[in-house]
């Protein structure tokens, strides 16, 4: 299978196990949240970056799989480019798995062509993955969240519990219908309202939570500027 693979430490009831994975399909979803409000306060954020309304809610842009990364430092063009905390679900050699990654994107690009600024900046994801049979009875409990270090400054950015996004399977069938995530695909499934708004940031830190089995899932990196010269 063509695309990118990854080395990732899969912690399940009966222990933890290093499993390297590949993913051929990387699936962006958009707009997933269940909350109209709060849904349209991330499209009025972006609206006010000159960033069109999304054609359909939630919306799925396809990216190159070869994108995704767990490298800690990025290269980014310019200095227009922000992440954004999301969870990701993983469907490999037929178990789902649940991670949390960065859908780090291009915001100038995004302007004028949403799709190609998805395609324009690495996808960070941490290397670590839950089993989704072993969170899905409690779901809505998992948290999300976000820091940006600005000016040498870490502030919170994001935060959220899953509750106000799509559940795993309406988001699934929404873009695959009955038969489930592909074999070897990943989708990032959304994400919240920046506090204080969208902005790039020299390094960006994100995690996901589960209270109910006490595990944190933690990942990091920096963004390095690539000069625009013409």
């Amino acid at each position: 299978m063509s695309g990118t693979t990854i080395d990732f430490t899969v912690h399940q009831a009966s222990g933890a196990s290093q499993q390297r994975l590949t993913i051929g399909r990387l699936v962006i979803a958009g707009w997933t949240g269940r909350d109209p409000i709060a849904r349209d306060k991330h499209i009025a954020e972006l609206e006010e970056l000159g960033i069109q309304r999304p054609a359909s809610t939630p919306i799925y842009y396809e990216v190159a799989a070869s994108r995704l990364t767990s490298a800690q430092v990025v290269e980014a063009s310019g200095e227009d480019s922000s992440g954004e905390v999301e969870f990701v679900l993983l469907r490999v050699n037929g178990r789902l798995y649940v991670g949390v990654g960065s859908d780090h994107t291009d915001r100038k690009v995004e302007t004028y062509n949403i799709t190609v600024s998805k395609q324009m900046c690495d996808k960070p994801i941490a290397p670590e993955l839950w089993l989704f049979s072993d969170v899905s009875a409690h779901w809505d409990r998992i948290l999300l969240r976000a820091y940006a270090t600005i000016g040498g400054k870490r502030e919170l950015y994001q935060e959220g519990t899953l509750a106000d996004m799509l559940p795993p399977d309406d988001l699934i069938a929404r873009r695959f219908g009955a038969a489930g995530l592909p074999e070897g695909a990943a989708m990032f499934g959304g994400t919240f309202a920046a506090k204080g708004g969208i902005r790039p940031a020299e390094r960006f830190d994100y995690e996901i939570s589960d209270p109910v089995l006490n595990r944190t899932i933690r990942h990091g990196y920096a963004v390095e500027t690539l000069a625009i010269v013409g």
